[in-house]
């Protein structure tokens, strides 16, 4: 549990929604999918 004073929580605002998720997609590494698994480690 985090406890902080309620002056020191920000909210962000929705319509800049596209700013802060689009990086996600140009970097591919932050996706599991991105990472090949050995077939020795099986499923995980």
């Amino acid at each position: 549990m985090w406890v902080v004073r309620s002056d020191d929580i920000a909210a962000s605002d929705p319509d800049d929604a596209a700013e802060l998720f689009e990086p996600f997609a140009e970097q591919p590494y932050r996706h599991a999918t991105y990472y090949q698994i050995p077939d020795e480690v099986g499923h995980m």
